[in-house]
């Protein structure tokens, strides 16, 4: 549909729709190729949004159910598993320091980010706090176990975190979550989590090395 002129105000550019949702540039332009965000065309190709429809828009969209969450949580679980399964610790510098049996329990310390995510959502403030502080605790001691420094610890880490924040974009895409808001308040819990585990590691590598 070519956008016609209206009132100032009425259309939105591209990148006014992202800055006011919070997304990404090329996120919205695939929502509104895919047709799950409304759009219009000038007649020079240009997307244009109608305010009055974004609106609408946003009011039918609820935020997703925590039991959705929690599905989409542990089907997350089974693509982590593949995907550290799959490729990419062999190049890891870290990775290849440690013996079979650490680079198990390394693999094993990464799907068990994901239950320990699924515990922070469902938990009250002070157990929120316990459980990122525990999970950073588990990978600080899993390092100095098996000879990891600081640094190669951290990278461990990130690693894993990695794995875990693809996996649950990748659930979402799958699930057809189009929801703004629920993409937003994923990432920030995400973002919660994952920086309160890499604190609490740091603090337990800082603790070993005081008491030397």
């Amino acid at each position: 549909m070519i956008a016609p002129k209206g009132r100032e105000g009425e259309w939105l550019t591209l990148s006014q729709v992202a800055k006011a949702l919070g997304m990404h540039p090329s996120t919205i332009r695939i929502w509104a190729d895919k047709g799950h965000l409304p759009s219009h065309r000038t007649r020079g190709g240009h997307r244009r949004f109608r305010k009055q429809e974004l609106e609408l828009w946003a009011k039918s969209r609820q935020r997703i159910p925590k039991k959705v969450s929690s599905s989409l949580l542990r089907s997350a679980l089974a693509h982590t598993r593949l995907q550290i399964s799959e490729g990419g610790l062999e190049t890891e510098n870290w990775y290849a320091k440690i013996d079979q049996n650490a680079r198990e329990e390394f693999r094993r310390s990464g799907r068990k980010l994901v239950h320990s995510l699924l515990n922070f959502l469902v938990a009250n403030d002070e157990k929120k706090q316990a459980e990122a502080h525990a999970a950073g605790h588990d990978y600080a001691v899993l390092g100095r176990r098996h000879g990891l420094s600081l640094i190669e610890a951290t990278q461990a880490y990130l690693f894993f975190r990695a794995a875990l924040q693809d996996a649950l974009f990748t659930a979402y895409e799958t699930a057809a979550i189009h929801s703004a808001p629920a993409w937003k308040e994923m990432g920030k819990k995400i973002e919660a989590f994952t920086n309160q585990v890499l604190v609490s590691l740091l603090e337990t590598y800082h603790s070993f090395e005081s008491k030397k």
